[in-house]
């Protein structure tokens, strides 16, 4: 990993990311509610599971206590597996405490996967329900039975005395080689989305937080977690059913103040929902993020309920840091403007670069000084090389300001897909669909069936002879890729395009448009 050291505003000497969330609340305002989990929203709102601060500080660090107890020890890695309940973020808020760091992983992903990020990242052990199917081998594995005893242990007297540089927590995303890498964060990752508090999300102690996203994603951890506990608010997060005519509904039993969700999430509420203003009178603020918002989704949304969606774009290395703000006049297409605060620019390629004026298209480039930005990729020295160019961090976006400041992206340098909000290798897609049986060659690219949806799709050249359909590919891809990794659309080509020297050309194949 590539520690490049901070400038500017020196770091307090001591700082613990879950301490930051949870104890000065705890001591302040130990009766206030600080996540709420609804299961059924047809229930009173009442019913649901409910965390003070004063009560979730306490479980945090009796978890802390109780990993510690086990023999686990700061600096070790442990992969959480959880459903979407208040145990991830007991478990996930716990090893913090203990100065453990946490590795959320999705559900979805499949036992190669899994075994895959286990391995990579050395890790001591394994969080999840069972000690049985995905994920056991011969790693230890810290079940629901582990789980009950630790939240029973006298809890840790203070949180874990780490560093602001030292490592918080660890994100998996996907890499240009096709391996997933570990995004490692610091517990100063706190501080560096203090920015998003006022240039984006605008929340406050007394507001309410409702978040689309399940609790592994870095999205939901942060914006539905991390930020409202920072400021003293209150967290709501949703494990039922799946439709999107809930969320309306959400919103009106649960008081929220603030919304977040990815962009296609917008859209299925419009479509599935129709939501009005009265029917969300306490809800003030709308948060998109993930991907890009379309204009038409834009101005629905405000049709229907009144209210502007407030984009923010960012990525896993930082979170987001360009965004729209209240005040700031919303250019349909555009995300917004740097954050105040940050140091962000568009910087020209190669190893010596510059940093272009408006109007020009380059790098879309963070500078290394920023709290936010990630200690760096986990054993990928090759990976760090490439994305620390001088005093930029630069992850690959393609973009430009225009003469009043905005941000225009113009997509990616190199061919990593966004698949509802999560960014996902080609390469990697590639490699699980290859020895399916009947592919003679098989290439990956992000489409646009309409100008406001990408899937991702899978082109496929048959062995001579074979007869195989789309469906086989499907079932093949289900054994091998999580659900937002499988190609939606499969396409039957006689030849890939290729240049004259016979590499891939990907991006004519981005231009393909289904029939329906």
């Amino acid at each position: 990993m590539n520690h490049g050291r901070m400038t500017g505003a020196p770091l307090p000497a001591r700082f613990n990311l879950a301490r930051h969330c949870l104890a000065r609340a705890a001591a302040a305002t130990p009766d206030k509610v600080a996540l709420i989990v609804v299961s059924d929203v047809a229930a009173p709102i009442e019913a649901a599971e409910r965390w003070t601060y004063a009560a979730l500080d306490e479980a945090v660090r009796r978890v802390a206590a109780g990993l510690l107890a086990e023999g686990f020890r700061p600096g070790d890695r442990l992969v959480m597996r959880l459903p979407n309940d208040s145990d991830y973020a007991l478990v996930f808020l716990g090893a913090l405490a203990a100065g453990i760091v946490p590795i959320p992983l999705s559900t979805q992903l499949t036992e190669p996967e899994v075994a895959f990020l286990v391995a990579d990242a050395d890790a001591a052990a394994i969080v999840q329900p069972s000690a049985e199917g995905v994920g056991a081998g011969r790693r230890r594995i810290i079940d629901a039975a582990a789980l009950r005893r630790m939240k029973s242990v006298a809890p840790l007297a203070a949180y874990a005395d780490t560093a602001g540089e030292d490592p918080a927590y660890m994100i998996y995303t996907s890499g240009t080689s096709g391996r997933p890498k570990g995004v490692v964060h610091a517990h100063r990752v706190a501080l560096g989305r203090a920015p998003m508090h006022a240039d984006w999300e605008g929340i406050g102690p007394d507001d309410v937080m409702l978040h689309a996203g399940a609790f592994n994603w870095s999205y939901t951890l942060g914006v539905g977690l991390i930020d409202p506990w920072s400021v003293g608010a209150t967290a709501v997060l949703y494990n039922g059913e799946k439709d999107p005519a809930v969320w309306p509904r959400l919103m009106a039993i649960s008081h929220a103040s603030h919304f977040a969700a990815v962009p296609s999430l917008y859209r299925q509420i419009l479509k599935y929902a129709r939501p009005a203003r009265g029917d969300i009178p306490a809800l003030r603020r709308c948060l998109a993020a993930g991907e890009a918002l379309s204009p038409a989704v834009l101005s629905d949304w405000r049709d229907a309920t009144g209210l502007a969606i407030h984009e923010a774009f960012g990525m896993s290395e930082c979170s987001t840091f360009v965004s729209n703000r209240e005040g700031l006049p919303i250019r349909p297409g555009s995300p917004g403007k740097p954050q105040r605060g940050r140091r962000i620019s568009v910087i020209s390629e190669g190893d010596d670069p510059v940093e272009l004026p408006p109007g020009e298209v380059g790098l879309l480039a963070i500078h290394r000084s920023d709290p936010g930005l990630m200690l760096g990729y986990w054993s990928r020295p090759d990976e760090d090389a490439r994305v620390y160019r001088g005093e930029w961090f630069a992850g690959g976006d393609l973009a430009a300001f225009d003469a009043d400041g905005y941000l225009w992206h113009h997509g990616r340098a190199d061919d990593v897909m966004n698949a509802g909000g999560y960014r996902v290798s080609p390469l990697e897609v590639e490699a699980a669909l290859a020895d399916c049986p009947g592919i003679s060659e098989v290439a990956v690219a992000e489409i646009r069936p309409r100008p406001d949806v990408s899937i991702v799709a899978a082109f496929i050249v048959r062995q001579p002879g074979s007869a195989m359909d789309s469906q086989a590919i499907l079932a093949h891809a289900e054994t091998r890729l999580a659900a937002y990794k499988r190609p939606r659309e499969v396409v039957f080509v006689d030849a890939l395009p290729r240049s004259r020297n016979g590499k891939l050309i990907r991006r004519a194949l981005a231009g393909f448009v289904p029939k329906s």
